[in-house]
């Protein structure tokens, strides 16, 4: 009796850190693949990533725009220009709910490589504002290059963990895996299927159990597709009672007074997912809701009241889970 293809392999596991959170994969391979040339060429991908669109880093491509003279072309690798597409394509759809180019809010709220440590005022808000906006992004794609119009702050945070996830997923499957589950800093890919031919199961954020209200466990079969969760529990701070989410509404220049606790995204790939996913928080439970039906996207929302936490999905988004999995 001969055995299967897949009898071969085993269940791999690959970590690390980058853009100040963590990485992982696990991927079906040989026992005796070449674990180190895998980590490492992961490490490439991420490093690449980090090269190009981390504000963190001052020699990035993102840092010697944002630092660029008024009426400056600058020239962008292949890979930058890509999510700056992306970028521009959904802050298009989604009215300006998401927006590349709010570098200078959110480091005047207090996030991110620049951030301040006070509360702006009206004047600081108001200028800050006047700078940033994606309608003042002239892109060249054809030539891969942007316009710095003139202290305009671009900021890829939203999006760029995504696309990282992806272009490692894309790097295995050159690499021969035929199977991997992709994590980078929560933004999740999964392909093919573990080495007894199982898909990849992944846990939707649930929500802190809040009062009598716990919502159910809901799983995600990842099979060819990425979600990415965006919400206002991971960054905020509380100053003179208030509390400051980081997810910023470009459209007001302020922080989400109320955003969801998480939303949830399912797209073909991490980078859609992940850009979407801070779109619909911005927008919120109701209108974010509204355009996820109406563009068809799959989207599921978590949100607090006095009542607990509340949950809402698209049909979309409730394919993907397991349950309804055939």
């Amino acid at each position: 009796m001969t055995s299967s293809p897949s009898a071969a392999l085993v269940l791999h596991s690959l970590g690390g850190e980058t853009m100040g959170t963590s990485w992982s994969v696990r991927l079906a391979a040989a026992r005796d693949a070449d674990l180190r040339a895998l980590h490492a060429g992961i490490e490439a991908q991420l490093a690449r990533v980090v090269r190009q669109m981390s504000t963190w880093e001052p020699d990035s491509d993102i840092s010697r725009y944002n630092r660029a003279g008024d009426g400056e072309w600058l020239s962008v690798p292949p890979q930058f220009a890509q999510v700056l597409a992306c970028a521009l394509e959904i802050a298009d759809a989604s009215d300006g709910a998401f927006d590349p180019a709010v570098g200078a809010l959110v480091g005047l709220w207090g996030f991110g490589a620049h951030a301040c440590n006070t509360v702006p005022d009206a004047a600081a808000l108001a200028a800050a504002h006047a700078r940033s906006g994606w309608r003042r992004i002239a892109f060249d794609a054809g030539n891969q290059r942007v316009l710095q119009p003139g202290g305009l702050q671009l900021d890829l945070s939203a999006i760029a963990k995504g696309y990282a996830a992806d272009q490692v997923a894309s790097h295995l499957r050159n690499a021969g895996i035929a199977g991997a589950l992709v994590e980078v800093g929560g933004e999740l890919v999964g392909h093919g299927r573990k080495p007894d031919g199982a898909t990849w199961r992944v846990l939707v954020e649930a929500g802190p159990e809040e009062g009598d209200h716990r919502l159910d466990a809901r799983v995600l079969i990842l099979d060819g597709v990425a979600v990415a969760t965006s919400g206002d529990r991971w960054h905020h701070y509380t100053r003179d009672g208030r509390r400051y989410t980081h997810t910023i509404d470009p459209r007001s220049g302020e922080p989400v007074e109320h955003a969801p606790a998480a939303v949830s995204v399912v797209a073909g790939d991490a980078m859609h997912a992940d850009a979407w996913a801070t779109a619909l928080g911005v927008l919120g439970a109701d209108a974010g809701h509204a355009l996820a039906l109406r563009l068809g996207l799959a989207a599921r929302f978590l949100w607090r009241d006095r009542h607990g936490m509340h949950e809402r999905m698209t049909d979309a988004f409730r394919a993907h889970l397991a349950a309804l999995a055939t």
